[in-house]
């Protein structure tokens, strides 16, 4: 008998017992029909979805890029002119399904040299039928990896941010995460317009005096070696921010390869000792609350002395000087007796008022919060008022400056363009009356201080140098030093506000081995003045008003004012 038909008669033995009559043996067909059209339907359910309700594994490699890896629509960046200066594109990533990939070596070398990238194999011996290669390739790496022919590459359609800029306003548009989120800069601060609005982000700065600007303070870099710099233009009137510079700077779309020193934005987030730019706010200060007329006079023939402190001129006049000779000399003793006749209380509610003691407010998200004295004693008032001792950011810098040449009244900052008239409550810092004679002394520094390189035949600059020593293990390094200059333009009628800042700059033989702000940093702010009278078609101001008539008398032309080496501070 064989093997079939003893299991046939095992089956209906068990089926259909001796002694049971044909009624249960139907009941029970009947009962082992119905589990089996039940197991019947199961199979079929099963089927169908797994063939028509669920996705094929394409689909789910793209819904899980859609949900977590970087499918996303995010509004334009653009200047203010609607220049672009962020945008979202369509752009292809690579992945591979390893169990396709038989000459994995091979074509992970070929994918590493294709794609510049590496660490390519480790990813393609990986168990699983789904990894990433790498995102946001080009149209040429699309072809070429299409060329190699494997069945195991392939393509997934993603949105990019892309920056049509590169790295001009690369720290103040910032940059966003692969799945769109805002990391940095605007990206960050506006992170919830741009993901919600179908209208472009219009931004204050002009990209042509962006680029004109961060030209500037490249060659400045290079020629005087330093290790950094920054740099602003800000609107005098509405407080908006034209151009903003941090160099080293780097490439948006590759912002995780950058260093940290790239990264840092030293224009909004860096606070530094600025030196002698301060003469500027204690100056104004001293004007403000005492009232003294151009007139009063300093002594500087010897320094001052504080407690263990001694406080010396950088090219000492040794003479009694007048306020404009203290202000274009750069007088730290005759400043310092300013910062004496104001008082500690004076001096410091002044310098709250223009914001020095608290981080600006502003649209951005990385803003520098200041150093300041604490406790404040008399010495602190001393030295702040030649702008050592205290700390701030250059955004701090040009809204101060915006506030004493603006009639006396502190702008608001926005990095925004503003598109309706700026309506905003606004604090009056000075009188109109002090505003003019700080503008008056601005132009004066230009055409007989230390500014005179920041200077423009026909049109009229106003400005003020510094040049402070760095901290280094606790003390002031003379080799270290902070270079800056802030100039005013058109200083009779002011429109524009312009910082620069040189990081460690070192000397040359063309400066004579200065690396001072007046031979650093004014150079940098003539050129960005010179280009905004070419782009924006300023006429030569022929007509306007001469701002230093009558301050003659305050000068000694005979000093050593107007040599080449000794005015640059």
């Amino acid at each position: 008998m064989s093997a079939l038909n003893r299991l046939n008669r095992s089956l209906l033995g068990i089926l259909f017992p001796k002694g049971e009559n044909i009624r249960t043996c139907r009941t029970r067909l009947k009962i082992i029909r119905s589990f089996s059209l039940f197991l019947f339907a199961l199979v079929i359910i099963r089927l169908a979805d797994l063939t028509l309700l669920q996705p094929s594994q394409e689909e789910v490699i793209h819904n899980a890029s859609l949900h977590i890896e970087g499918h996303f629509e995010r509004a334009d960046i653009v200047d203010r002119n609607g220049v672009l200066l962020a945008t979202t594109l369509q752009v292809p990533s690579l992945f591979a399904d390893p169990t396709l990939i038989d000459n994995k070596p091979y074509i992970a070398n070929q994918l590493e040299q294709i794609l510049g990238i590496s660490n390519v194999l480790p990813k393609l011996e990986r168990e699983g039928r789904f990894v990433w290669i790498k995102r946001g390739i080009t149209p040429d790496q699309h072809y070429k990896v299409n060329a190699l022919g494997s069945p195991g590459l392939a393509f997934r359609t993603e949105t990019r941010r892309l920056y049509p800029q590169g790295k001009n306003a690369a720290h103040l548009v910032g940059y966003t995460s692969v799945d769109g989120a805002g990391l940095s800069g605007i990206e960050l601060k506006y992170d919830d317009y741009l993901k919600q609005s179908d209208n472009p982000l219009t931004l204050a700065v002009d990209v042509r005096l962006q680029y004109a600007l961060a030209k500037a303070l490249n060659k400045q870099m290079q020629d005087f070696n330093a290790k950094g710099a920054a740099g602003g233009v800000i609107d005098i009137e509405t407080g908006e921010i034209i151009a903003a510079v941090s160099l080293p700077d780097f490439d948006p779309h590759h912002a995780g390869k950058a260093d940290n020193a790239a990264l840092f934005n030293r224009f909004a987030l860096g606070v530094y000792e600025m030196g002698s730019t301060f003469k500027l706010f204690s100056t104004a200060a001293y004007v403000e609350e005492t009232g003294h007329a151009f007139s009063q006079k300093f002594d500087a023939r010897e320094p001052l002395e504080e407690g263990r402190f001694t406080i010396n001129d950088f090219h000492a006049e040794k003479r009694i000087l007048t306020l404009p000779e203290v202000f274009i000399h750069s007088s730290n003793i005759g400043s310092a007796l300013m910062g004496r006749a104001i008082g500690d209380e004076g001096m410091q509610k002044f310098y709250s008022d223009l914001g020095f003691m608290d981080r600006v407010e502003a649209d951005f998200p990385a803003l520098g919060k200041p150093l300041t004295p604490n406790p404040w004693r008399e010495i602190n008032t001393l030295t702040a008022s030649y702008g050592h001792g205290i700390a701030v950011s250059p955004l701090h810098v040009l809204q101060a400056t915006a506030a004493i040449v603006n009639g006396g009244v502190k702008p608001n900052l926005t990095f925004a363009k503003r598109n309706t008239v700026n309506n905003d409550i606004q604090r009056r810092i000075i009188s109109a009356s002090t505003a003019y004679k700080m503008k008056q002394l601005l132009r004066l520094n230009v055409t007989n201080g230390s500014g005179q390189k920041a200077d423009i035949n026909g049109y009229m600059v106003g400005g003020k140098t510094g040049t402070s020593e760095k901290i280094v293990n606790g003390e002031y390094s003379k080799d270290k030093l902070m270079s800056s200059f802030i100039g005013v333009f058109p200083i009779h009628q002011p429109k524009y506000a312009v910082l620069a800042i040189l990081d460690e700059p070192k000397g040359t033989k063309e400066s004579f081995g200065y690396a001072t702000g007046g031979w650093t940093a004014a150079p940098v702010v003539g050129d960005v003045i010179a280009d905004i009278v070419r782009i924006e078609g300023f006429v030569p101001d022929l007509g306007a008003p001469n701002m230093t008539a009558g301050l003659d008398r305050y000068l000694k032309q005979e000093d050593p004012l107007f040599s080449p080496v000794n005015f640059r501070r």
